[in-house]
């Protein structure tokens, strides 16, 4: 059975169609787009918030996003255990509405940096790991 999949479009967004096209290349996902004006998720097994420029971050990135009426929807399928993943301005959008710790800052130099980040899979008992 696949999952399904919110993918959360934003105005100023531009990375939503591929993610939704990257989703649609494994059969183990079934993505749908749902627009920031909306108040539900419909269906969705999971919720992703991609990359781009939410409102085209004129404030902070995702400061003016996390209004959006969608958000609420997002919160509380968040609360009841659902996965929720914020790729790049997405996962600013997440912080900038509490859904995740912490705040983002600025990097010491306040200049673009380019380099190699190691990470490690912590597990991969979840949706998005396993075959």
């Amino acid at each position: 059975m696949s999952m399904r999949v919110a993918v959360v479009t934003f105005p100023g967004s531009n990375c939503d169609y591929d993610c939704y096209k990257a989703l649609q290349l494994f059969d183990a996902f079934e993505p749908h787009f749902v627009w920031h004006r909306s108040s539900e998720l419909g269906d969705a097994d999971a919720v992703f918030l991609p990359g781009g420029f939410a409102y085209g971050d004129y404030l902070r990135a995702g400061a003016i996003a996390r209004f959006s009426p969608v958000m609420s929807a997002v919160r509380s399928f968040a609360d009841a255990g659902g996965p929720v993943v914020g790729i790049c301005n997405g996962f600013q959008v997440l912080c900038e509405s509490g859904l995740l710790p912490g705040a983002l800052v600025r990097n010491d130099g306040l200049r673009f940096r380019s380099h190699w980040v190691h990470i490690r899979v912590e597990t991969t008992d979840n949706p998005f790991t396993t075959e």
